[in-house]
């Protein structure tokens, strides 16, 4: 579960406050909104990377308002995938499982996992640069699910990608849906991946949550 009370962020001149929100354990949630609106930056006080001014943030049962990036277990993707570009494709998948001290062996077995189910296995070996933007995201994905987080935060997965790439990884991201073994918040200001993904869509409008609807 996602849940967010009477959160406020401010940043400059730009603030946040009474964002509210719960989504529900295994479910799909979209935040919808302008750009500008902040949906990046709610994305971010989920994930830590963003200090809060007050309220609390919970995820899975947990208050993690005052905790790590690492130590809130969430699988978050930024908008340009940030992929490490002096690791190969199988080092990015790995990287967290090798931060957290998994075995060697547990490590490959995860990341042959994933490239299989992600259709990476042929670029296990290459590194970022020279990937197709599907590609990048695809292995950015892989990376933030490869410690089985439960909850995971995308913002904005699509916007870069060509029509038929967009496709592939809508497909990829409603087999996660399916799965419902992991949150999802994805941040998007397309209403067609809203009414395509979403189990639940927010908005976020003049600095707050103004209304969630169980979508399709």
């Amino acid at each position: 579960m996602i849940e967010l009370i009477d959160l406020a962020v401010r940043q400059g001149s730009f603030h946040l406050a009474g964002i509210s929100l719960a989504v529900p354990a295994g479910r799909y949630a979209v935040l919808m909104g302008k750009s500008g609106s902040g949906k990046t930056t709610v994305l971010e006080a989920v994930a830590g990377l963003r200090p809060v001014a007050s309220g609390t943030v919970r995820l899975a049962g947990r208050d993690v308002t005052h905790l790590t990036p690492a130590a809130r277990r969430v699988g978050y993707v930024p908008q340009d995938g940030a992929l490490f570009g002096t690791m190969s494709v199988r080092d990015n998948l790995g990287f967290a499982l090798d931060v957290r001290g998994d075995p060697p062996a547990a490590v490959g077995k995860r990341v042959d996992e994933l490239a299989g189910w992600l259709g990476l296995v042929p670029l296990l070996g290459r590194r970022p640069h020279g990937l197709s933007g599907g590609e990048k995201q695809r292995v950015a994905l892989g990376r933030a699910l490869a410690a089985r987080p439960p909850v995971l935060l995308l913002d904005e997965p699509l916007s870069s990608l060509d029509d038929d790439t967009r496709d592939e990884l809508v497909e990829l991201l409603l087999r996660v849906r399916a799965a419902r073994d992991v949150t999802v918040l994805h941040v998007t200001h397309s209403r067609a991946e809203a009414a395509r993904l979403g189990d639940l869509v927010f908005r976020l409008e003049g600095g707050a949550i103004v209304s969630g609807e169980w979508g399709a």
